[in-house]
């Protein structure tokens, strides 16, 4: 099954990924002239200008920021660490490069996912906020092919976040908790069931509550703790930021192989795990955003415009420099470009940093960090699916559903890693393909929302 899977995601990502996300980001970019630029500031303002580790309860939905957290909670994952890990492995240090490119463009996708789930969003009978691509596919394309492509995008998004997402996040956990403490895998399943059951549970509320404290303590800690590393090696720093740029452009001085082949591996292996990363185009997190308590859908736009910037250009740049400025300098281990047998990319970031805070401590940091990234995503990730769940089955499903998913996170931690993370990849790919129709159909959606909210601030 590995090797088919493998086939599959290597079409997707090689030609059709690229195209779509950087098309779409193109298109919205140039369309809502270059909006990631010019209302930044502003979602800066509306991200950390009423910033709360505790904010107040919500009847249903939840607060902008809360809503923010839970997206970064599922943005910030082992995307940042493992599967960047994974780009430089495969496609050489310029792989980060085209994460960027993908990133700055995704700035402009997320605003346009983020104010259509906000305006296209419903209230169920129960009284919870049920917004995402489903509900904006559906108001973009009428009847049967409407149907059929919110109906593809609600079975991918389960298979690939709720199951096999959730999947990869665990495993990634019980990999790293193996190497740093010993601990083995079920046991690290049994602990992590128990906590994740125990949110699920407690439904949007409780789910807000944890993520707007977890979020900004573990990026806090991860920030400084990679800001230290990278003092202890500001001498290599000019030389890190050099190969990225170089080998995003010649690769093949790197990774071996023919210029063409080596180009594209590096492409592609930055528009994959970039969209693992930051989500942008992906259509998981508009159901976050389609929670918050805003009263203009292009607030929330801005904000989560911020979320794709912490994600790729502050966490998954944090990362990259501390691999590559460790590993790929002259005195790195892997300054030929040649892989050293037992390095991997679920273990390549805790190389990093037992390589600058010794043997013991560095594989503890990036477990515990990685235990806090990968938990958030699931949290996220459950949610997301859930939504979906609901689209296609009823409230009833739900139950069902937070069962099937506790097992499946159970299970991750202690499964065999490469298929988990290849089935995870192709649906996450194939999520893209209904989501971007969309976008690109709803395109004047979008301008009329900024054009509306330009509109009643003039009259302020």
């Amino acid at each position: 099954m590995l090797p088919i899977v493998q086939t599959i995601n290597a079409y997707l990502s090689d030609y059709v990924l690229v195209f779509m996300l950087l098309g779409v980001g193109l298109w919205y970019t140039f369309r809502m002239r270059f909006i990631q630029i010019r209302y930044f500031k502003e979602g800066f303002k509306r991200t950390f200008g009423g910033l709360s580790l505790k904010g107040r309860k919500h009847e249903s939905g939840m607060s902008s920021f809360q809503a923010l957290a839970t997206a970064i909670a599922a943005q910030v994952g082992t995307g940042n660490i493992v599967g960047a890990s994974g780009a430089i492995l495969t496609g050489g240090p310029g792989a980060i490069f085209w994460m960027w490119v993908i990133a700055f463009f995704g700035m402009a996708t997320i605003y346009a996912e983020a104010t259509l789930a906000v305006e296209t969003r419903q209230i169920s009978k129960s009284g919870h906020v049920l917004g995402g691509p489903v509900y904006y596919i559906r108001t973009a394309f009428k009847g049967g092919f409407g149907r059929f492509l919110a109906g593809f995008f609600a079975v991918a998004i389960t298979l690939a976040l709720g199951f096999f997402g959730c999947m990869v996040q665990s495993n990634s956990i019980g990999a790293t908790f193996s190497t740093a403490f010993g601990v083995p895998g079920w046991v690290v399943g049994i602990v992590l069931v128990t906590l994740c059951g125990f949110i699920f549970i407690g439904g949007t509320k409780r789910l807000a509550s944890v993520t707007e404290k977890v979020v900004p303590i573990m990026a806090a800690i991860f920030i400084l703790g990679g800001l230290i590393l990278l003092i202890m090696r500001i001498k290599y720093i000019p030389a890190t930021f050099g190969m990225i740029f170089k080998y995003a452009f010649r690769p093949q001085a790197i990774i071996g192989g023919g210029f063409g082949i080596a180009l594209k591996t590096a492409i592609s292996q930055g528009a994959k795990r970039g969209l693992f990363s930051n989500e942008a185009g992906m259509g998981s997190t508009p159901h976050a955003h389609a929670q918050a308590n805003v009263k203009d859908p292009h607030e929330q736009g801005t904000v989560a415009m911020i979320g794709v910037f912490i994600d790729t250009f502050v966490i998954l740049t944090l990362n990259a420099l501390v691999v590559i400025s460790t590993l790929y300098t002259p005195d790195g281990p892997l300054s030929a470009g040649v892989i050293p047998y037992g390095i991997d990319k679920t273990n390549l970031a805790q190389t990093a940093f037992a390589a600058a805070f010794g043997g013991k401590s560095g594989p503890v940091f990036v477990a515990v960090c990685l235990f806090f990234f990968a938990f958030s995503t699931i949290l996220g990730w459950n949610m997301f699916g859930k939504i979906n769940m609901i689209y296609m089955f009823g409230e009833k499903s739900v139950k069902v559903y937070t069962v099937i998913a506790l097992v499946f996170i159970f299970l991750g931690t202690c499964a065999s890693n490469d298929l988990v993370w290849e089935l995870s990849d192709m649906f996450n790919q194939l999520m893209v393909i209904p989501n971007v129709i969309a976008l690109f159909a709803l395109t004047g959606m979008v301008m009329h929302i900024e054009k509306r909210h330009k509109g009643n601030r003039d009259k302020k």
